[in-house]
């Protein structure tokens, strides 16, 4: 798996354990390091560690969720912040980043069973539900150290959406592995909201570069019904969604593509069949995998992007991981929605 390789041997993953936002390709040196994009990690070498066995995997998941549960853990404000905290305390927590790190502490402790993951993975989760909470939805940014709501924005990342569904499975995770029932009705209040407003994510800008990153993030929103199989509601919200975000992914793919946004579709589409909820269009999976394939670089990373300029000049984490499993998937490896990174 080259793009396993990646992860272990490119210097994404710094000495402390923590893992970079992404690569600068043309400088030649790593962004800063962020909570939210080591959560992924932990969870795409938990992946890549299930697929070989390779212990040398697990090793630096282990490594990257010491980082977590060390040194980024905020003590006094018993959070996960954005980014380091500043010398005064002073930093962001987001609603989103928080429900990632403690699914990739849960998928490291599904192997190793380190009771300090888990623990630590309940106190994020509880910190989700009483330090975002708003009117009828979860506030995706708080200010530390007091825990006050940053303004929304028009930006999709600074408001409240569809898209904060893939964090709140972080709840169902917890509930299925503690049988406590708070969770539950937790993700039920998410998914109540996000069925409520996914219509009107998309486009939701006139930009159609800006309408690339909400497909990403509307992506998310589609990942996260996957796990409500059984719900009418929830198959026809994927049924909609898939032709929607899909359409709009090769309107815009000519200004602007991402390849993480293939990537994703490519991986609802896959795990909606197996799941039974839908049919595969296999015209559409077999170009986005084709799609996919063109991002690859020579050290195994994936590109993040590409505009007719050429491609963007970063080498992703979280692209790497979804691109990898998304061609993984689509050559037949078995994937459930745990596995999904």
């Amino acid at each position: 798996m080259r793009a396993g390789r990646w992860f272990l041997e490119s210097g994404i993953q710094e000495p402390s354990g923590g893992v970079a936002r992404f690569h600068h390709t043309d400088l030649n040196r790593n962004a800063a390091i962020s909570t939210e994009i080591t959560g992924y990690t932990i969870s795409t070498l938990v992946y890549f560690f299930r697929a070989t066995q390779d212990q040398s995997y697990l090793e630096s998941a282990r490594r990257a969720a010491s980082y977590l549960v060390g040194t980024a853990w905020d003590e006094q404000g018993s959070t996960i912040p954005f980014e380091p905290l500043r010398a005064d305390g002073g930093g962001f927590s987001y609603f989103f980043d928080c429900g990632i790190i403690v699914r990739g502490l849960l998928a490291l402790w599904r192997v190793t069973k380190d009771n300090v993951l888990f623990d630590r993975a309940k106190q994020i989760a509880l910190s989700m539900a009483f330090d975002f909470i708003g009117d009828g939805c979860f506030h995706p940014i708080v200010e530390l150290p007091e825990k006050q709501p940053l303004a929304y924005e028009t930006r999709w990342s600074r408001t409240p959406g569809c898209y904060q569904l893939k964090s709140a499975l972080a709840w169902r995770d917890i509930a299925e592995a503690s049988t406590e029932p708070q969770p539950v009705h937790l993700w039920k209040q998410m998914l109540a909201y996000s069925l409520a407003t996914h219509e009107a994510f998309l486009p939701g800008d006139a930009s159609p570069e800006n309408v690339m990153d909400r497909l990403h993030a509307y992506c998310y929103f589609l990942e996260a019904i996957l796990a409500e199989p059984d719900s009418a509601e929830c198959r026809e919200a994927l049924r909609v969604g898939i032709e929607k975000a899909g359409a709009l992914l090769r309107e815009i793919r000519p200004l602007f593509e991402r390849s993480d946004v293939n990537a994703q579709l490519l991986r609802v589409r896959i795990l909606a069949a197996n799941l039974r909820i839908l049919a595969i269009d296999e015209p559409a999976a077999q170009e986005e995998a084709r799609a996919i394939g063109t991002f690859r670089r020579e050290d195994g990373g994936f590109w993040f992007g590409r505009k007719p300029s050429g491609f963007l000049p970063y080498s992703n984490p979280v692209s790497t991981a979804f691109c990898a499993q998304g061609l993984e998937m689509y050559a037949g490896r078995e994937t459930t929605l745990h596995d999904l990174i």
